[in-house]
C-alpha cells in the first residue's frame, strides 16, 4: 500500500463557495441563502494547467458569469448535485453576465477583507439588476434561475470552471440579486 503521506496533493484544497442575496425593489433584501459550496470543475483544472504552461496554449480567465433556467422539474424533487464532470449548464440559452459587469477581487483568506495583492481567494460579484436576464423570451417561459456557472476560454473555445445547481429563485421583473462567488486556490 503506498503511503500518501510522501506526494503532494495541489488540488486538494481548491474549491468555490457562493452566496446568493435576492433584493426587493426598494433595495431591501427578501431573503440571503448564506455560503454554499460549488463544484470546481474538470476544466477550471485544465484550464490552470494551460496558465502555467503557456504558449502554444492560450488561456484567458473568467469572461463572464453564465446563469440558466435549469429544468423546472428540480422544484420538485429538488436540484441534482452538481457533478465535476459537468461542461455546460443544463440551460442551453443561458445569460452570460460579460466580465465586464463582474467585480472581481483578491481577498485576504485571514480577516475576509479585500486585497491588493494576489491571493488564493478570489470574489466574484456579479448584480443581475431589475429586468436581468431579459426572460421569459422564446426559450424560457419565466426568469426562474436554477443553475449558474463561471466560464473562461481554454484555445479559443469556453470552458465551465465552476458549476452549481440551487433551488429555484423566482425572479421577478423588479428584484435584484447579488451573486458573490469565492474560488479559493
Amino acid at each position: 500500500m503506498e503511503n500518501r503521506d510522501h506526494h503532494e496533493h495541489p488540488a486538494e484544497g481548491l474549491y468555490g463557495q457562493f452566496r446568493d442575496v435576492l433584493y426587493d425593489a426598494e433595495g431591501r433584501p427578501i431573503w440571503d441563502r448564506g455560503w454554499v459550496r460549488n463544484t470546481i470543475v474538470s476544466d477550471c483544472r485544465r484550464l490552470l494547467a494551460g496558465f502555467i504552461r503557456g504558449a502554444p496554449t492560450t488561456s484567458e480567465g473568467v469572461v463572464g458569469l453564465a446563469v440558466g433556467a435549469g429544468l423546472p422539474a428540480w422544484d420538485g424533487s429538488g436540484p441534482p448535485q452538481p457533478s465535476p464532470n459537468q461542461a455546460t449548464l443544463v440551460d442551453a440559452n443561458a445569460h452570460l453576465v460579460p466580465r465586464a459587469q463582474l467585480q472581481l477581487e483578491f481577498i485576504n483568506p485571514t480577516n475576509g477583507t479585500i486585497s491588493a495583492q494576489p491571493t488564493g481567494t478570489l470574489q466574484l460579484k456579479a448584480v443581475l439588476g431589475p429586468g436581468v436576464p431579459g426572460w421569459p423570451d422564446g426559450n424560457h417561459a419565466t426568469s426562474t434561475l436554477r443553475e449558474f456557472g463561471l466560464v473562461a476560454r481554454l484555445n479559443n473555445v469556453q470552458v465551465l470552471i465552476n458549476y452549481r445547481t440551487h433551488p429555484a429563485i423566482a425572479k421577478d421583473p423588479a428584484s435584484t440579486l447579488e451573486r458573490t462567488i469565492w474560488l479559493v486556490f
